[in-house]
């Protein structure tokens, strides 16, 4: 097979590739990417060898991601088995756990998820110890290929689930304001899986099941009625969830992405119009009834010492000014919740009550027994809110100005630029670093001066007496927080999942008669200057997100 490999790539390929392609011919068993390997080969294409076959997946912000195609590149047959084959899950007594999703990518991509046997997502240093793994253990097992293990009864997973969280939010309470309400809600699944697990935690919460928007109601990897299946896109995605919440006179609209981790939630207004919330605005309003929730439950003011949440840095601080004013314990992790569910789980060992943890990404844990983000449980917490709000004649919408007038408006605006391009979003970052020619960070973004500079790409924080983060550091990853002198918080990052520049900002404003329209103004202003001057899309040919 090797001379093969070797006389098909001809004499100007490299060693790596010789050798990956030749047991790429030797191990894979699917014959549509066995083919498209030879094909390659012999057509002497080394341009898409290389990027089939120069580098392996890594671990990311969460797992591994990649386009679906041939090659340790890409998401494919062979290097799921190769990535899964050192690790096996015991009945009832696991020690490790394997999620096969794309979730909200484009319908090209793919992505595996590994939850270390504490139940969150795996963080340093077991995704280097997997990924040495793999590369001792790259020849596929001899079952490897027997898809027949797979057919199997699935264990009852979603029913135990569905006991500890009722049992966990006590919903015996709530029983008959969720019976009795009179909100008709709408359920998109976005062609994905959360249909059924939807439609049963509304059951188990003694709701009537939400309507269900019939096109996109069955799983479909094509996703063939959205450009994007990702509901944090907005009101393109949601379009058909309109249109039947109207027909129906639905109030509230839920939707999961595709594996159903997610949950964006949107609300009909007195205008007619539909309002869509943002991750952090939902945010804020699940932190808000989690707590109250909890807190009718738990008059004893010593349990507040022991009490947290957690969001990720990139995400609203509305929980630390809650946390601030009510007395429990709030604490901001890196992006992404495999750092939310560990430190979760660090907190729950020491005998800590974890009420909630959310990303501005749409992500919300809800229950602590899910380690990770959960949109199943999140879409029934939120129709148990906009339910017992409903009793009150208060919206969600008019909670979330309630919430901001108790605790502080806390204006957010995250977007983000597409590049393809590793080596410009590395130029770019590095110049920000270097923005004098001198080695020095910039001191002022157009007429907004900046008064500190956190980099977790190098462990740089102007803020700490050393110098040094106090938050885990990657130098595989670009992110810089600048803190400027009006108050404002902007992070810059580059996306572990898509080819994506984002960025975050927030101006947070104390409790009173603040005029939110006023803030928006100023943070959209220094938002602008931060697009001009550090981004300087026409300069790096940076493609603005579509409206």
């Amino acid at each position: 097979m090797a001379t093969a490999a070797r006389e098909g790539g001809g004499p100007g390929m490299d060693a790596r590739l010789d050798q990956e392609t030749a047991r790429w011919l030797q191990w894979d068993k699917n014959p549509l990417t066995l083919e498209s390997v030879k094909q390659l080969i012999a057509e002497h294409n080394k341009e898409e060898l290389q990027k089939c076959f120069g580098a392996r997946m890594e671990f990311g912000t969460a797992g591994l991601r990649a386009a679906m195609g041939v090659g340790i590149s890409h998401m494919n047959d062979l290097t799921i088995i190769q990535t899964t084959q050192p690790y096996t899950v015991l009945h009832l007594k696991l020690c490790a756990g394997i999620m096969i999703t794309a979730s909200h990518n484009p319908k090209q991509d793919n992505g595996y998820k590994v939850y270390w046997d504490n139940g969150a997502q795996i963080i340093s240093p077991h995704d280097k110890g997997i990924s040495q793994a793999i590369e001792e253990n790259l020849e596929p097992w001899p079952q490897a290929w027997d898809d027949s293990l797979i057919n199997g009864s699935p264990l009852p997973v979603s029913r135990a689930m569905l006991v500890c969280f009722t049992s966990f939010h006590d919903v015996s309470d709530s029983r008959n304001v969720n019976r009795e309400t009179k909100l008709k809600f709408v359920h998109t699944s976005v062609h994905g899986v959360g249909h059924n697990f939807v439609q049963s935690a509304f059951r188990a919460f003694d709701f009537v099941p939400p309507e269900a928007v019939p096109e996109q109601k069955v799983p479909d990897p094509e996703f063939p009625t959205v450009k994007y299946p990702n509901p944090e896109e907005g009101k393109g995605v949601l379009t058909l969830s309109f249109a039947l919440a109207d027909k129906i006179k639905a109030k509230i609209i839920l939707a999961n992405d595709p594996d159903a981790d997610r949950l964006a939630v949107a609300e009909k207004q007195d205008s007619g119009e539909w309002r869509v919330f943002s991750g952090n605005e939902l945010g804020a309003l699940l932190g808000w009834w989690l707590f109250t929730s909890w807190k009718e439950k738990n008059q004893d003011p010593s349990a507040l010492k022991d009490t947290y949440m957690l969001s990720s840095t990139v995400s609203s601080k509305i929980l630390r000014a809650i946390a601030l004013k009510e007395g429990f314990h709030f604490e901001e992790t890196l992006t992404g919740f495999k750092w939310m569910g560990n430190r979760a789980k660090q907190l729950i060992d020491q005998g800590k009550n974890v009420l909630f943890a959310f990303e501005e990404a749409i992500g919300y844990m809800c229950c602590p027994f899910v380690l990770d983000k959960d949109g199943v449980s999140a879409a029934v917490i939120s129709a148990e809110m906009a339910s017992f709000l409903a009793t009150k004649n208060l919206s969600l919408s008019q909670q979330l100005k309630a919430i901001y007038v108790e605790y502080g408006y806390h204006i957010t605006k995250a977007s983000y630029f597409i590049c393809h391009d590793q080596g410009t979003i590395k130029k770019l970052f590095e110049n920000l670093r270097n923005y004098d020619g001198k080695n020095n960070y910039p001191k002022t973004c157009g007429k907004f001066e900046i008064s500190g500079i956190r980099d977790l790409t190098t462990g740089y924080d102007d803020s700490q007496p050393d110098k040094k983060a106090v938050l885990p550091t990657s130098k595989s990853s670009q992110m810089i927080t600048f803190t400027f002198a009006n108050g404002c918080v902007a992070t810059m990052r580059t996306s572990g999942t898509e080819p994506k520049i984002k960025y975050y900002s927030e101006l947070c404003a104390p409790p009173g008669n603040s005029d939110p329209e006023q803030l928006k103004k100023q943070l959209q202003e220094v938002v602008s200057a931060i697009e001009e001057h550090f981004f300087q899309p026409q300069k790096y040919n940076l493609q603005p997100k579509a409206e």
